[in-house]
Parts: structure tokens; C-alpha cells; sequence
């Protein structure tokens, strides 16, 4: 059967549609095009450096310091003397326990700059005038630092400590219990104020045995520094059990 005219004439536009060219996107579709997938590129990136930075390098600090944790103990068990000559040692000088910021313990070394404290410890301050170890039995400040994002984020939950709430140095010898009196939500990083061996900005104007406890803040930034501020209640022998203070098991 003959098709019509009018099928004839469809079956050719059909065919022409099907045999004409697609046409190109034009350049700026196609700018759009490349800027997405760029945008997506750099979404996945930042995505990964963002776990890397909060996550995975608080996995290989709190790694490293357990293996130092473990160094220090294993020294005070085995060493034979006490007194000045064996309280600091290669690998760390205590322990600081913060019930409060429930960071379990948190070994100590000496220095602040990140090559120390990247290693997921704290690090007391070793400028002279900022810092007075609890051992020598002088008073003054005993100045910290912790990272409070990344590395170990030993400091992270500052920010959960009141006034009243107990700070334990433990060293190889001794409990130094120390009561939270005073906090500075938010200082510049440049105030080294904060860390004086009378430190007056957090209201006390005669010697004694302090602590201070200093990180960034806010969270996730480094543009200020938070600060808490203990002072000594009392010292408390270590026994053959290494029973811990009272604050640290209630």
C-alpha cells in the first residue's frame, strides 16, 4: 500500500532530525560545567583533609603517647632512687588527671612548641619566669599547653571544667592535688599575663602553688587562648599501690 504525502513528509523530518548534528554547549555552559567539577574536587579534598586533621592525627598522637606513657611508668618501676635527681626523665615528668575534662591521664613533658605537643601530651612552658615544677616544693606557676583540636586534643573539653573541680599532677613520688578557683573563657594569645608565677589575672596577688591550663579556643580555631587556673591543696604520697587521691575516684 502507496504511503500518503503526509507520511512521506514526517518520515523525512525524521530523518533529517536523526542525521542533523548535536549542537555543542556553548562556552559558558561549559565553564559552569568545569567549575562544578572542580567545586566537587575540592568539596572531596577539604572533605579528607578535615578527617585527616580532626581524626587521624588524634589516632597517631594518642598512639604515640601511650608508647611514652608506658616508657615512663616502666622507668619509675624499675628506677632504684627518688628525690630531685629522678623526677623528670627523658620521656615525660607525670601525669596530669582532669576528671572533669574526661581525657583520662595526660603525660607531661617539657616544652610547648608543636614538635612536642603534636605527640598528643601536654607540655609545661620552660620560658624563664613561666613556670615553677611542682617537685622543687617552691612556689609559683606550673604552666601548661595542650592542643584542644587535633593531635590528641588533650585539652577538647576545657571548657567543661568549673571552678571547684579538682587537677592531679601525679609524679613518680607524689599527688599534687590542686582546686580550680579561676577561668578566662577568652584571652589573646599573646597575653603572657596569663602565665605568671603570681598570676593576677586570675585574681591572686601573692605567691603560692599554682597551675594553669592553657589552649585555643574556640573550638577548631587557634585566634585565642582559654585558660584555667588551680592552686595546691594538699600532697599526697604515692603508697606500694599507687592508690590514687580521692578526687580521682569518686
Amino acid at each position: 500500500m502507496a504511503a500518503t504525502a503526509d507520511e512521506t513528509e514526517e518520515h523525512t523530518d525524521a530523518s533529517d532530525a536523526a542525521q542533523a548534528p548535536r549542537r555543542r554547549p556553548g562556552r559558558i555552559a561549559l565553564a559552569v560545567s568545569v567549575f562544578g567539577e572542580l567545586l566537587i574536587t575540592a568539596g572531596v579534598l577539604l572533605g579528607l583533609f578535615v578527617v585527616y586533621s580532626l581524626w587521624w592525627t588524634n589516632v597517631i598522637a594518642d598512639r604515640k603517647a601511650d608508647r611514652e606513657a608506658d616508657k615512663v611508668r616502666d622507668h619509675w618501676a624499675h628506677a632504684a632512687d627518688s628525690g630531685p635527681g629522678a623526677l623528670d626523665t627523658k620521656d615525660g615528668i607525670g601525669f596530669l588527671h582532669v576528671p572533669s575534662m574526661r581525657n583520662g591521664e595526660v603525660l607531661v613533658e617539657k616544652g610547648t612548641g608543636t614538635d612536642v605537643l603534636d605527640d598528643g601530651v601536654a607540655g609545661y612552658y620552660t620560658d624563664p619566669g613561666k613556670a615553677t615544677l611542682p617537685m622543687t616544693g617552691k612556689k609559683g606557676n606550673f604552666t601548661l599547653a595542650a592542643h584542644r583540636d587535633g593531635h590528641g586534643a588533650k585539652f577538647h573539653n576545657i571548657d567543661k571544667v568549673e571552678k571547684g573541680d579538682p587537677i592531679v599532677f601525679e609524679t613518680k613520688d607524689d599527688w599534687y592535688v590542686y582546686k580550680v578557683y579561676s577561668i578566662l573563657p577568652e584571652t589573646s594569645k599573646y597575653n603572657v599575663k596569663v602565665l605568671s608565677q603570681i598570676p593576677e589575672e586570675s585574681g591572686r596577688k601573692k605567691p603560692g602553688h599554682y597551675i594553669t591550663l592553657t589552649t585555643c579556643t574556640p573550638v577548631y580555631t587557634s585566634e585565642y587562648r582559654y585558660v584555667v587556673w588551680g592552686e595546691l591543696v594538699r600532697v599526697q604520697k604515692v603508697d606500694s599501690k599507687r592508690t590514687p587521691p580521692a578526687e580521682l575516684r569518686g
